[in-house]
């Protein structure tokens, strides 16, 4: 499972000229779901992304977390975070999952970080989304279970 992550003052995600999904401060969670991953990278990445400590203090030190500062989270599934760029010119997807399975971790993703207390927001998943965001720093961050980078 890979997130690209980013600390938003605002975001909002548009389908079909509605608003499907609107924060305020928070995170951008834009969340890519490999065949291999399980409930365990699933685990991982909730548990990684809402205890990151992205948000500043009284100091201004990245010291908060999501929890911490009671921020809330927009949640986007994009399976092109699994594109291999690696050869040729054109992306490989093979490694993204399966529609169904995808949806499945994504849900599970998504109902796992409202049991924080959290306001979670999100996408629609497999549909044309524009996405809108103010990013806050800019801080952004690149997670993935399998810890490859």
């Amino acid at each position: 499972m890979r997130a690209v992550i980013q600390r938003v003052s605002t975001a909002s995600v548009v389908v079909d000229e509605a608003t499907v999904g609107e924060i305020g401060k928070g995170i951008l969670v834009l969340l890519g779901v490999e065949e291999s991953d399980e409930s365990k990278d699933v685990t991982y990445m909730v548990e990684k992304i809402v205890n990151l400590r992205i948000f500043e203090d009284e100091n201004d030190k990245m010291n908060l977390s999501l929890i911490d500062c009671n921020g809330q989270m927009l949640v986007v599934s994009q399976f092109t975070l699994l594109g291999d760029c690696r050869k040729g010119r054109r992306p490989s997807f093979v490694n993204a999952a399966r529609p169904d399975k995808a949806n499945e971790l994504y849900i599970e993703f998504v109902e796992k970080c409202k049991t924080y207390g959290l306001k979670v927001e999100t996408g629609k998943f497999q549909a044309d989304m524009n996405v809108h965001l103010c990013n806050d720093g800019p801080v952004t961050l690149l997670i993935d279970s399998k810890k490859v980078f």
